[in-house]
């Protein structure tokens, strides 16, 4: 289970583009609490501490304690807005949590055992059709990765959903079908080379006439005009 991030913050009484500029200048970034059946709570953090949070690429798969005035609030980022010139982080809105909750979440996939794949010896690509699994899970029991094992896996062979293992209470949020996670595909050289093959079957199969036969055609047409 993914722990918690701390982060301190300080409330903010003002609303609106003018207030939220006004605390961008002080090197803060405005955020937003709400859910849980309560009002939404204006807060601001520190932008540096929460930039190397940001960056990690998980950060909305993230368990947050935010602390404002001594007092934390469980919560998870549900959105980031950045500056589509600049990108510098412009607000962040947090989900809060309640006692119980259930949430979907977006869990990052770890590959592993490259060197144990036949086909990746023998130049096959692993092709990575889900980079993240969405999950529906309890919001304290958040898996920090899903661990996909590659041993064993030739060309043409694929990891699904049904192969990944999951802690009790954990469900991924698509339930209709066995979808794929990643499989192992041909190397360009390999797919050339089936091709060519494919080409030559057909080839052999329509029975194109040789040389010898291409004269023999000419010689009876010849005959058939003679007797005409």
């Amino acid at each position: 289970m993914a722990k918690p991030v701390l982060l301190e913050a300080e409330a903010r009484k003002g609303g609106g583009k003018g207030a939220a500029r006004a605390v961008r200048r002080e090197g803060r970034i405005p955020a937003v609490i709400y859910g849980d059946k309560k009002d939404p709570q204006l807060v601001s953090l520190n932008y540096r501490d929460t930039w190397k949070h940001v960056q990690t690429g998980r950060f909305l798969a993230t368990l947050v304690d935010v602390s404002v005035g001594g007092e934390k609030v469980r919560a998870i980022p549900r959105d980031v807005q950045f500056d589509p010139v600049r990108d510098f982080l412009m607000h962040i809105d947090f989900l809060r949590l309640g006692k119980g909750a259930r949430i979907a979440v977006s869990v990052q996939c770890d590959f592993i055992n490259e060197e144990e794949s036949p086909g990746i010896k023998r130049g096959g690509v692993l092709n990575v059709v889900r980079y993240e699994i969405e999950v529906y899970c309890p919001a304290d029991a958040i898996p920090e990765e899903f661990t996909v094992d590659l041993t064993g896996l030739d060309i043409g062979d694929g990891v699904h959903i049904s192969a990944i293992e999951m802690p009790e209470g954990i469900e991924p949020t698509i339930t209709d079908r066995d979808f794929t996670i990643c499989t192992i595909a041909a190397p360009a050289d390999i797919t050339a080379e089936e091709e060519e093959d494919e080409e030559g079957e057909e080839v052999e199969a329509g029975e194109v006439p040789t040389v010898g036969d291409e004269e023999a055609a000419e010689a009876e047409g010849e005959e058939g005009e003679d007797r005409g």
